[in-house]
């Protein structure tokens, strides 16, 4: 099978995180992209070097998931580890296995430590659970891929205890711009839901208080998706089976051709096929259809299960995402969660990796009033945001200019060089969260920047990086951007460093002065 070019460079990411001593790493690839076919071809490559590979998951569906795409796209079998089945004593060199079968004591103790060479975690995002630590703390030799959906920087962050790198991620609007993914249109549905009674539980909302807060809106809801939806093949998320039930009768009351699916149902593969076939045009479902169900013309996603997870709501919103014939997008309903808390995830924690572009994003689609492109909005709030720091800027500038400090604050650098990944920067691994070090804070400083304002190596290191880039380009450095853009001189980040060094000198020559016929911010 030929792998798509993000693919390609995916699968030598993590080959080169491996060769590079770093045996525990992450691939990030958007819901859609494909990422159990990547695992297979690292799967088939470890195997052609003599390993045994380890496919682990927490669920029987995405092991055989994973189990039948290696088989179609490899042709390696796989044994399989999990209830009463067991790999020991098989010839195969791939195994599927269930963390729930394998984290028993009883179980793992049947297993040498060196018997898997390598280790693929599909739906990564579960593995900072006890569960899996017990596995990999067994197999402590083992390579360790974990493999993921989630968007999430907080989501990361908390992987980071596991994981040593990132190998590799593909983001949602890359994957829309080259034609992978559908393009996502954001609407907000202006009902005020009230969630400050609901409770929490294991980090996010407790259901069960979200199906009571739910419920007396569940007819007003109905009512927005005729507006929005009627002509639409929908996936509706809901907290409990029994708020499912009931909004599906609400639905069909209503007029559409709705179907309920849950773990219980015996019939539950003979719906899904129906609804795939159009029998029905709304699925209505408590958290069953989050991994492994895909549904390519689904073009509209209606999330009633508010969340705190974006691991969570990225693979709910994923069940639309894929392209499908005579389909232009994905319609994503969102609703005014009222809350006194702020973590709620919104179409913006989709596409935004800085909380604050995605709080600007978030307002401007809730006073929009209409379908907004995700992609389209996120560049508007960015711009937002800027416009917004460039506003504190000129006023941390003039206080700067009566401080005289001789190096460059680095938001200042970050904001002329136009650096959105700098300025947002949020350290994800253990060794960047720590402080920068003795020789960075040195180097910083003879590069002209202030040190004091970086707290943490990662970003320090990334800093350095840029810097040693743009001395090779032969752009300008920090002390020429202070410089100039105390004199009024706009976004001097850009320039070629003999362009903004002739100037200084002209300026050096003329007393310090601006020259005539030169205005700055015209310049």
């Amino acid at each position: 099978m030929e792998l798509r070019p993000y693919q390609n460079e995916a699968k030598s990411a993590v080959f080169r995180e491996w060769e590079n001593g770093c045996n525990k790493t992450l691939l990030v690839l958007p819901t859609g992209c494909g990422k159990t076919i990547v695992f297979a071809k690292i799967t088939e490559e470890c195997v052609r070097k003599g390993q045994r590979v380890l496919i682990l998951a927490h669920r029987g569906e995405l092991l055989e998931q994973a189990s039948d795409k290696i088989m179609k796209t490899t042709g390696l079998g796989c044994a399989t580890e999990k209830a009463e089945e067991s790999c020991i004593g098989s010839w195969y060199r791939v195994v599927v296995g269930s963390v729930q079968t394998l984290m028993r004591e009883k179980r793992l103790n049947q297993f040498k430590s060196n018997y898997f060479d390598t280790i693929i975690i599909d739906e990564a995002h579960h593995c900072i659970s006890d569960s899996y630590r017990r596995v990999l703390d067994h197999f402590c030799d083992a390579k360790v891929l974990g493999v993921t959906a989630t968007p999430d920087r907080g989501d990361m962050k908390n992987l980071g205890q596991v994981f040593e790198s990132l190998a590799y991620e593909y983001t949602l609007p890359k994957a829309i711009k080259e034609g992978y993914l559908s393009p996502i249109k954001a609407l907000t549905i202006p009902l005020k839901l009230d969630l400050t009674g609901v409770g929490t539980q294991a980090g996010d909302f407790k259901s069960s208080d979200i199906s009571t807060a739910l419920d007396p809106y569940l007819y007003q809801i109905a009512d927005e998706m005729t507006k929005h939806c009627k002509n639409r093949k929908t996936v509706v998320f809901l907290p409990l089976v029994k708020t499912s039930k009931k909004f599906r009768d609400i639905l069909n009351e209503k007029g559409f051709k709705a179907a309920e699916v849950n773990g219980e149902s015996k019939e539950r593969a003979e719906i899904l096929n129906d609804f795939e076939n159009n029998k029905y045009n709304v699925l209505c479902n408590s958290m069953l259809l989050t991994e492994g169900w895909d549904c390519p013309d689904v073009d509209c996603v209606v999330i009633l299960r508010p969340t705190k997870v974006r691991s969570l709501y990225s693979q709910m919103v994923g069940r639309g995402t894929r392209l499908a014939p005579n389909k232009d997008h994905l319609l994503l309903l969102d609703f005014l969660w009222h809350t006194e808390r702020h973590e709620l995830c919104h179409p913006a924690h989709l596409i935004c990796e800085n909380e604050e572009v995605a709080v600007k994003m978030t307002e401007n689609i809730e006073n929009a009033g209409y379908p907004v492109d995700i992609e389209e909005a996120e560049e508007k709030a960015s711009e937002d945001v800027v416009a917004q720091r460039e506003e504190a800027l000129a006023n941390l500038l003039a206080e700067m200019k009566k401080r005289k400090r001789k190096l460059v604050d680095p938001l200042q650098f970050e904001m002329s060089i136009q650096a959105e990944d700098l300025s947002g920067y949020v350290p994800t691994f253990g060794w960047e969260m720590s402080p920068p070090s003795d020789k960075q804070i040195k180097v910083l400083e003879k590069y002209g920047i202030f040190p004091d304002e970086i707290d943490n190596a990662g970003k320090a290191t990334k800093l350095l990086e840029r810097l040693e880039k743009r001395r090779v380009a032969g752009l300008t450095t920090p002390k020429q951007i202070r410089f100039l853009e105390s004199r009024g001189f706009q976004h001097v980040g850009v320039w070629e460093f003999e362009k903004a060094k002739n100037l200084i000198d002209r300026i050096a020559a003329n007393g310090w002065r601006i020259p005539s016929g030169i205005n700055p911010s015209e310049y």
